[in-house]
């Protein structure tokens, strides 16, 4: 197995069903940064010798990523859209293309939960994405490509 570059990494929309996905590629994304953590439970006992002892609970995902301010790019409508009308959408957030055996990531339905402009004088004008699992009858789950 070799290195992967930040590069290789991809962002999925599903434009299709949760059953029958049409996976589209958001390509106006920049430093894509997927954030998995755990929360955690003291199951420490006189067992332990002294050393406190924790146990994972729920899982929580937090995906951020940067987009340049194009109100023409589909993707961009898409996150604009799902902030403005308080909806979810479906996104994979893989190591490779979703199409390529051996790829992998995060499958899950999102709540855009922070979309926030910057106006930088002398660069593009951008939007940071901060997204987090959404209620739906799917739970996030990680995605292999065979």
């Amino acid at each position: 197995m070799a290195e992967k570059l930040g590069l290789e990494g991809k962002l999925y929309r599903n434009t299709g069903t949760y059953e029958n996905p049409n996976w589209v590629a958001m390509n106006n994304v920049k430093d894509v940064t997927l954030t998995l953590e755990k929360g955690e439970a003291d199951v420490t006992t006189r067992a332990n010798a002294g050393w406190r002892a924790n146990v994972g609970t729920l899982k929580e995902a937090t995906v951020e990523f940067e987009m340049i301010w194009d109100t023409a790019d589909l993707g961009f409508k898409a996150i604009q859209e799902a902030w403005f009308d308080d909806e979810s959408i479906e996104l994979a957030i893989m190591d490779g293309p979703i199409t390529e055996s051996g790829s992998q990531g995060l499958r899950a339905t999102f709540s855009v939960i922070s979309f926030s402009r910057k106006e930088p004088l002398e660069e593009a004008m951008t939007v940071e994405v901060t997204l987090k699992p959404a209620y739906s009858t799917h739970a996030p789950s990680w995605m292999k490509v065979t």
